[in-house]
């Protein structure tokens, strides 16, 4: 019988060797491994925008094909969920994080320029084109395909997205631990382990209680305006919850959130629309995870989290992560590019987001997947007056002026 082991055991022990290696290790052998995660990060920053232009061009061309009404609807819903879960994040974080991190960070624990072993070559692998350009011309063409519902760019679209699946799947999922074994081998040669497992403690407990609170806010809106408990509500999505936390995919947890969301009473159309569409753009849980890690690396590494600078971001999150790679992960790879230009982070920045945020994967998923049916009540509760949908007869006895 052939044992499957997942990659959140694999990244677990790659930090766990990282660590025990980097503490004994020689400083060639540290430099050695470092070399690999140099050439590994700058691979990621070529693949980035590649993956930004794959991902959503095809799924706001998708999105285009939808009932436009109810499309709206379900989409302004999800990016508010989205935001709101951003924002609570940043808030709690931004209390939190520093009254347990005494005000320390990496940086005056000693100097990491002098700490850390440095790689033995220096690679530069530009990419095509930057995040932004991605962003920008994403867009253009996922608008563009939904307009004209031109089936070359489409099908040429969902190709390119399946090749950087792929890609992710085949290689940057694979070699993630690895890369993550050498950038806390760094960090343990250079005396910095203590600090960032204490982060990682930190962050995971009030990561756990944000998706917990946010799916409160979720039922509690959702029960008012359909008049029905909260908790009932929240108790008969749990199978929906516990599913997601075993598959940590959204996709693949949508036939248990369909039948669970039906069980709350929200109209069975309404729901058979929105709950794929959801698994796809409504993403507060992992916004919950990628703001609360960012903000707990930033202040790892003597950074200043500002509402500002991190507003913006929080808003091209519940973009960027449209239609993320169905991999574990995905979220996080989605928004690399956004970590490095928006936050200003590093290599070793985004290694410890990485390692961070799919500590929290699955957490995350459950939240998403379990908010998406708040969301399809909340939508039922808006359509339902609106007549969104239309039966064949309604549509006989309009065309007959009867």
């Amino acid at each position: 019988m052939k044992i499957k082991f997942g990659l959140l055991p694999r990244i677990a022990v790659a930090i766990v060797l990282g660590i025990a290696i980097g503490s004994i290790a020689p400083e060639w052998m540290v430099r050695l491994f470092t070399t690999f995660t140099t050439v590994f990060g700058s691979f990621l920053n070529f693949i980035v925008p590649l993956i930004i232009l794959g991902f959503i061009a095809p799924g706001i061309a998708q999105l285009g094909k939808g009932s436009g009404k109810l499309l709206g609807l379900a989409t302004t819903f999800a990016y508010l969920s989205t935001i709101i879960a951003g924002t609570l994040a940043f808030f709690a974080a931004t209390t939190i994080l520093p009254n347990f991190m005494g005000g320390k960070s990496l940086g005056e624990i000693e100097n990491p320029e002098e700490a850390l072993a440095t790689s033995f070559i220096a690679l530069d692998l530009p990419p095509v084109f930057g995040v932004m350009s991605a962003l920008i011309l994403a867009f253009l063409l996922g608008i563009g395909m939904a307009a004209t519902e031109s089936k070359t760019m489409i099908t040429f679209f969902e190709e390119f997205q399946a090749i950087i699946e792929k890609t992710i799947s085949r290689v940057i999922i694979p070699l993630l631990p690895f890369h993550i074994f050498g950038i806390f081998a760094n960090m343990a040669y250079g005396g910095a382990v203590a600090k960032i497992l204490s982060l990682f403690a930190i962050v995971f407990v009030m990561i756990i209680i944000l998706h917990w609170t946010m799916l409160a806010i979720q039922y509690t809106a959702a029960g008012s305006l359909n008049k029905k408990n909260p908790l009932y509500l929240l108790k008969t999505m749990m199978p929906a919850y516990f599913t997601a936390l075993g598959t940590q995919s959204s996709a693949a947890t949508i036939p248990v959130t369909l039948r669970q969301a039906r069980k709350t009473g929200a109209n069975e159309r309404v729901t058979d629309f929105t709950v794929p569409l959801f698994a796809t753009i409504h993403l507060s849980g992992s916004t919950i995870t990628l703001v609360s890690c960012a903000i707990g690396v930033l202040l790892l590494t003597g950074g200043t989290p500002a509402f500002g600078s991190f507003f913006p971001f929080i808003l091209m999150l519940g973009v960027t992560m449209i239609a993320a790679p169905g991999v574990p992960g995905g979220a996080v790879m989605a928004a690399i590019g956004l970590l490095e230009t928006m936050l200003g982070f590093d290599q070793t920045m985004v290694a410890l987001m990485i390692a961070l945020y799919l500590a929290q994967d699955s957490f995350g998923t459950a939240t998403n997947v379990t908010g998406d049916g708040a969301l399809a009540m909340i939508v039922d509760r808006f359509t339902r007056e609106e007549k969104v949908f239309e039966t064949s007869s309604d549509k006989v006895l309009k065309s007959t002026n009867i």
